[in-house]
């Protein structure tokens, strides 16, 4: 007979697991009553809880260890539970009702838990107890696999399931050539149909990972007791310094068993999760229930809720799982759900868009919903898994169902927040987290007004992050007007701001815009005209020479490399280095003025002449006739540097201190043709006097006796900014090195379209400082990253146009579509 429980006395209740299941149990337990157990918790590994599917983000640098903790050392402290890390059970002696420890501890129990999780199959091959074979199932695994790929070289992944493609994808973003070998021909079997599972290893082909389905591991061939290669049984060979065993887990019962409790796969537990000792319980991985096992997160936290149910003498029970996979890393896009091998009496309904990689298929029977797989497109994922989960009548929306569930409501659903307004309380949110709807929005209700605080409170979007659109909708419901805002996002295509997107470029290896938009689940199909010019900016400042500039993704200016005006004309600047200019390019640009009957010629603010009223049709013509007198686009129109303004300096000035107009043409030489966030000025002037306006520039150099002071954040536009004084240096060749590794840092960390004044403020100028000169080093670093980068940038856009260079010129001045206009200063 249990033992009662009284005022002073607590009932010890002793978890063997300190994972995802074993710590999700007694939270449960401690929601319903907190006084009840006196709670130990013995741990396999040397640290505190964490969420073991966020291990391949780690694996992937995408997030470190303190970012997947679920529970923290307050949590167990704040709980008063003894939690005894790194000190396995070895042993259950359920007649003196004890367990012991790897260390020789004993510690009584009143109640066991057993949340022992499942152990990974490592399939019986020559060569599997080589140093470098591992498995990935903890933080110790994911360690083995960084220290390896910090040694670059190869590795081979045995398992195409879920678990391996995650490692395998990790690996690949840390630099590693990467093999695949997946015994069944269809990858992830168990969740994908053969179509998807063609679309999925397309995909990861095309990012290049190798992927070999069909293939049978003889062995793991080794060299000086380390792995060396993997041969197939039809004689492929593959090279690996790493392999990776992911074929598989099996329940882990070998404590249970051993203690003489009923296991057949895994322990038997009943409905309350009671196994066939009253006084034990187990749940979670290692579990058997009406004689299934699941190897997936969801099933888990209904487990955990049945067993605090019945612990805490609150009956209910579990009757078992639907299950549901999304592929959470890799980018992909990929759901599925429930039963999806067809049969007798079951219909098909298939959709496909070859051109988007868009595949969706819905398994119908007896008018129920048993199936589901999604590749491209998973936003209606949770809608289907409500139908599938609950069993409804679907023959009201047969015809639509495909479509999804904005159109099977008849267009009542078009607005997303009315489509998640649909779905059921118990309908799940977060899968990383087993959250529903009804929890989130009971979260909100208590006072939980932003995502952050939604986060933080029931850990809804808190892991992976694909649901956070889903948990903004519920936040939107719940509160309307009053939500309150959380980081600025660049554009309503995305939940990421600016500076995430560009760590998430450099961390996740995304060399493309529509892979960041897959990647980083992009909510537009093809994003917007803010975020295109963005993504296309980032790409291309991470990856000098080897990003392809996407001319769609730029603004009309830019396309045009020409400035439009308000009658649809253009007009053309070119080019005159620090302000100077001569009788050649003098009489070409009054040649051009008159053959393209130009209405008028304006000396600018930078100290170069502007052509306007030039024709769309007359640009290339004109462009010719101005490279043929030596002159190059002045990029008047782009997100780059602009001007070198100077004043005459100590060649002609009696005030000059310094050959400010030498310095400035060597300056626009260095700099033009650079992409920037935003456009960018320098003025160099001969002295304190600053004829040049240097002070109001983005950079500005004002030469003294003693050599040159270096200005920046400067801005001469709507909001009137003098620049902040950076440095002192006593040669043009400093001034020079300085200048570009300012522009680096402003090109690596501004967001598009800021300029460097609101950078600025926005950052700090210590932020600057610290940044340029903390590190002996960093200014030569930097500059050296501005000279690479600048030798695939100095290309002249007019001359490539003029040859018919990149695009058939015709049809590229034809376009004017894809982005919208802007205003030019």
């Amino acid at each position: 007979m249990e033992k009662s429980r009284t005022a002073t006395v607590k009932e010890r209740l002793v978890v063997i697991g300190n994972g995802m299941a074993g710590c999700r149990a007694v939270e449960e337990i401690l929601a319903r009553d907190p006084a009840r157990f006196d709670v130990t918790i013995f741990g396999a590994e040397p640290r505190v809880n964490y969420n073991r599917i966020m291990l391949s983000p780690v694996l992937a640098g995408e997030k470190t260890f303190d970012d997947i903790v679920i529970n923290g050392d307050d949590w167990y402290t704040d709980n008063a539970i003894t939690l005894v890390a790194g000190d396995p059970v070895v042993s259950i002696d359920r007649a003196t009702k004890t367990v012991v420890a790897q260390s020789g501890r004993v510690e009584p129990y009143d109640r066991l838990l057993i949340a022992t999780g499942s152990d990974p199959f490592i399939i019986p091959v020559p060569g599997k107890d080589l140093a470098g074979v591992v498995t990935f199932r903890d933080l110790d695994d994911v360690d083995k696999m960084l220290s390896a790929a910090e040694k670059g070289g190869s590795a081979v992944v045995i398992g195409g399931g879920l678990l391996g493609l995650e490692a395998a994808h990790g690996l690949s973003l840390r630099g590693m050539m990467v093999t695949v070998v997946h015994l069944m021909p269809t990858l992830m079997e168990r969740q994908l149909d053969e179509a998807a599972g063609y679309l999925l290893k397309t995909e990861l082909e095309r990012r290049g990972q190798t992927i070999v389905t069909g293939g049978d591991t003889a062995e793991i061939v080794g060299a000086d007791g380390h792995v060396a290669a993997v041969r197939l049984k039809d004689g492929r060979e593959f090279a690996a310094d790493i392999v990776v065993m992911a074929v598989g887990i099996r329940p882990g019962t070998t404590l249970a068993k051993a203690a003489g409790i009923e296991v057949e796969r895994g322990i038997v537990v009943d409905d309350h999760m009671v196994t066939s000792d009253p006084a034990v319980m187990a749940v979670g991985e290692c579990v058997q229930h009406r004689g299934n096992c699941y190897g997936l997160v969801a099933p888990l936290w209904d487990m955990c809720r049945a067993l605090a149910d019945h612990a805490c003498e609150q009956p209910s029970g579990y009757e078992g799982s639907v299950t549901s996979t999304k592929l959470k890393v890799s980018g992909i896009d990929l759901f599925s759900a429930g039963d999806f091998s067809g049969g007798d009496g079951a219909e098909d309904i298939v959709m496909r868009d070859a051109s988007r990689g868009l595949y969706k298929r819905v398994v119908v029977k007896d008018n129920k919903l048993v199936g589901a797989v999604l590749y491209g497109d998973t936003v209606d994922g949770s809608w289907y898994f409500d139908l599938l989960r609950k069993g409804e009548d679907i023959s009201a929306i047969r015809e639509a169902l495909i479509f999804g569930q904005a159109f099977a409501s008849g267009g009542a659903l078009l607005d997303p927040n009315a489509a998640v307004a649909a779905l059921s309380d118990d309908a799940e949110i977060c899968g990383c987290n087993g959250v529903t709807k009804g929890k989130v929005v009971a979260t909100i209700n208590a006072g939980a007004c932003s995502l952050d605080a939604v986060r933080s409170t029931c850990k809804a979007s808190a892991s992976c992050g694909s649901c956070t659109g889903l948990v903004e909708s519920l936040l939107a419901l719940t509160l309307g007007g009053e939500v309150q805002s959380g980081p600025k996002t660049m554009c309503k295509c995305t939940s990421f701001g600016h500076d995430d997107v560009r760590r998430l470029i450099l961390e996740k290896n995304l060399r493309a815009i529509p892979q960041i938009m897959q990647e980083l689940h992009w909510t537009t199909p093809d994003g917007c005209s803010s975020c295109r010019p963005a993504l296309n900016y980032y790409l291309l400042c991470a990856w000098p020479g080897e990003y392809e500039d996407d001319q769609k993704s730029r603004y009309v200016n830019e396309r045009m490399h020409a400035n439009i005006q308000k009658d649809g004309t253009y007009s053309v600047v070119p080019r005159m280095w620090g302000g100077l200019t001569n009788p050649k390019e003098l009489r070409a640009i009054a040649d051009v003025v008159e053959k393209y009957n130009a209405p008028m010629v304006k000396v600018t603010g930078g100290q170069r002449l502007d052509i306007f009223g030039i024709k769309k049709e007359d640009l290339p013509a004109v462009w010719a006739d101005l490279n043929a007198a030596g002159m190059v686009s002045g990029h008047a129109y782009g997100k780059s540097l602009r001007t070198v303004k100077t004043c005459v300096g100590s060649e002609w000035c009696r005030f000059g201190t310094q050959d400010s107009t030498g310095l400035g043409v060597k300056l626009e030489r260095m700099t033009w043709g650079s992409w920037m966030p935003h456009k960018f000025k320098i003025a160099v002037s001969g002295c304190p006097r600053n004829c040049a306006e240097a002070t109001i520039k983005d950079f500005g150099v004002v030469c003294v006796d003693s050599g040159y002071e270096l200005h920046v954040g400067g801005n001469g536009g709507i909001k009137v900014r003098a620049t902040d004084f950076l440095c002192k240096v006593t040669t043009e060749d400093e001034a020079m090195e300085v200048c570009s590794a300012f522009i680096q840092l402003y090109r690596e960390q501004a967001h598009y379209l800021e300029r460097t004044a609101p950078w600025i403020e926005r950052v700090g100028l210590e932020y600057v400082k610290s940044g340029l000169f903390d590190e002996p080093d960093t200014v030569k670093r930097l500059a050296a990253k501005f000279r690479f980068s600048q030798t695939f940038c100095q290309d002249d856009p007019w001359a490539r146009r003029v040859a018919g260079e990149d695009a058939d010129l015709h049809q590229h001045l034809a376009q004017v579509r894809p982005l919208q206009m802007e205003t030019v200063s």
